[in-house]
């Protein structure tokens, strides 16, 4: 049976548009980290090697390995944690995107082992050349408790999203852990318009 995580996971990536409370077991992850405007040629071959490592692992069998454990999959959504340093955010609360932090992340298979993930990034860097393959890690990540939400619409529009959370967060006594939030992109950008993508907004409490 195929694992799809629309199916297996709909508490976890199909919020509603509503904040709504979660406790996120730890995962594994490709990740990779980087700083400025996400519309810049960098960010976007960043998101290669990452989508170059996620591949490598759903495609071994037709290469002739099948790692123990193996089950056929879905590729799971690109997420990213975006931050900024406080210095970089203006009196009004505006900031400048050439000044954003992110590390963005593809969840892993539970059967992908270190030593697996590690061996798929070297096979990755000689068939798939790009500047920024070193730069991936595996990493085992836990966003714990947290609150989320699905903002549909252009992600210059999230703040509305944003929100939502705040006032959930206040209602109900909960603090942010850190100024830093989760985005999970279930529409690729390059194919939705940019009134119809889906984003879950997860903050961290």
């Amino acid at each position: 049976m195929k694992y799809e995580w629309r199916k297996q996971d709909k508490v976890l990536y199909l919020p509603k548009a509503v904040a709504t409370p979660i406790t996120v077991p730890t995962f594994n992850y490709y990740t990779i980290s980087g700083h400025g405007d996400p519309n810049d040629t960098e960010f976007s071959e960043r998101t290669a090697a990452l989508y170059a490592a996620a591949y490598g692992i759903r495609m071994m069998p037709k290469s002739g390995v099948t790692p123990d454990g193996y089950y056929e999959y879905t590729v799971f959504p690109l997420e990213g944690i975006w931050t900024l340093d406080p210095a970089d955010v203006h009196d009004d609360g505006s900031f400048d995107k050439a000044d954003l932090q992110y590390k963005i992340m593809l969840r892993q298979p539970d059967f992908v082992t270190p030593k697996l993930a590690a061996s798929n990034l070297t096979a990755v860097q000689a068939k798939k050349p790009n500047p920024f393959n070193a730069d991936v890690q595996f990493e085992m990540l836990t966003d714990g408790d947290c609150l989320q939400v699905l903002h549909v619409g252009s992600y210059d529009d999230e703040p509305a999203s944003f929100q939502k959370l705040a006032a959930y967060a206040e209602t109900h006594d909960l603090k942010r852990r850190t100024l830093a939030h989760k985005e999970i992109y279930l529409s690729d950008p390059r194919r939705a318009v940019a009134a119809k993508r889906k984003t879950v907004l997860r903050w961290f409490v």
